[in-house]
């Protein structure tokens, strides 16, 4: 299978397979366009996300070393002193429960939080209370959006300086786009709540996309050094290349970087109930993935599309069309000989 695997990367190396992600960019483009238009409706159809108490604000309790993992038992020591309170109880870990709620009175917070002592079988001692009031979600939901802009800010200049070129900063960044925005639909669709962490994990897959493209429009630069003086193939031709050149590199690091998160997420946060690692997981997990794609399917086919009008690109191509015909000809009065 190596061997194969090889043999394959080799092909793609040479251009004796390719497979053409360029010519069929529409395609890609339409695909991208209704993935990201879902990921922005699903959570207003759904009414928002689902924020974690560091955004909403409320009171929280942790109780350790239960005798019992099930949530009802928390909604229910709850409900006994707040009988209109919607709970949220989870299992962040083999024996430790979470129960989160809006807003409480201190009256409030220690009558639940002895009975969630006698409910889970525990000690007071072993049961902890916290609120984050308002503003401190005000102030996290405003640093969040803070370090998003910043990110997308110096992203954009540092890919412009270092390709030279607005047109591989802009196609970089609607890669990034889409991974941002389909990520963000998914992670609406799971129900997942959305926390610090998750937006650490955010941050990171629009790292880990901006990497994989600068790897690919390396190549691309490669490969269209000298696009002006060659007839040998077209500029949309070379970057078609170039992204099946990389290909392999692309799905090995890709591979390498999914699995660890894949192990969090299903077997960690599913199998274990490792319930504090599943917001960082999944943003990793789907945003690897999409990251991925975006960088072939979408940034180098829109390089190519938005260079495609150039005046010198199309006089080389017009070169190229030439020499083909030239070539073709002359098989053809070959094979008439």
């Amino acid at each position: 299978m190596t061997t194969s695997f090889a043999k394959f990367g080799n092909e793609l190396y040479t251009g004796k397979r390719s497979y053409d992600f360029v010519a069929n960019k529409k395609i890609w483009f339409i695909i991208a366009a209704v993935a990201v238009a879902i990921s922005i409706l699903l959570p207003v159809v759904k009414g928002g996300y689902n924020l974690g108490i560091d955004f909403r604000g409320g009171s929280e309790f942790t109780v350790s070393n239960v005798k019992t993992t099930d949530s009802g038992v928390g909604e229910k020591a709850v409900h006994d002193v707040v009988p209109g309170a919607v709970p949220r109880v989870a299992n962040v870990a083999g024996n430790t429960m979470r129960i989160q709620t809006d807003k409480l009175s201190d009256d409030q917070t220690i009558k639940i939080k002895t009975d969630l002592a006698k409910a889970y079988g525990v000690t007071d001692n072993e049961v902890t209370s916290t609120f984050i009031g308002p503003t401190w979600g005000q102030d996290v939901t405003k640093q969040a959006l803070i370090g998003l802009a910043v990110f997308v800010g110096l992203a954009a200049l540092l890919m412009a300086l270092y390709f030279r070129t607005w047109k591989m900063s802009v196609s970089a960044l609607a890669g990034m786009l889409v991974t941002m925005f389909t990520t963000a639909g998914v992670y609406s669709l799971s129900d997942f709540e959305v926390t610090p962490s998750a937006i650490i994990g955010f941050l990171t897959v629009l790292s880990y996309s901006l990497y994989d493209t600068v790897v690919v429009f390396d190549k691309i630069r490669e490969n269209t050094s000298d696009i002006t003086t060659s007839s040998r193939r077209t500029f949309a031709e070379e970057v078609n290349l170039a992204v099946n050149q990389t290909l392999v590199r692309s799905i090995n690091t890709m591979m390498v970087a999914v699995l660890p998160v894949a192990a969090i997420l299903f077997i960690g946060a599913g199998l274990l109930g490792a319930g504090t690692l599943r917001d960082l997981s999944l943003a990793l997990f789907v945003g690897i993935l999409i990251g991925t794609a975006a960088t072939i399917f979408i940034a180098a086919p829109l390089y190519a599309w938005l260079r495609q009008s150039e005046p010198q690109l199309q006089k080389q191509a017009k070169k190229v069309a030439n020499r083909r015909s030239a070539a073709a000809a002359s098989d053809s009065e070959a094979a008439t000989v």
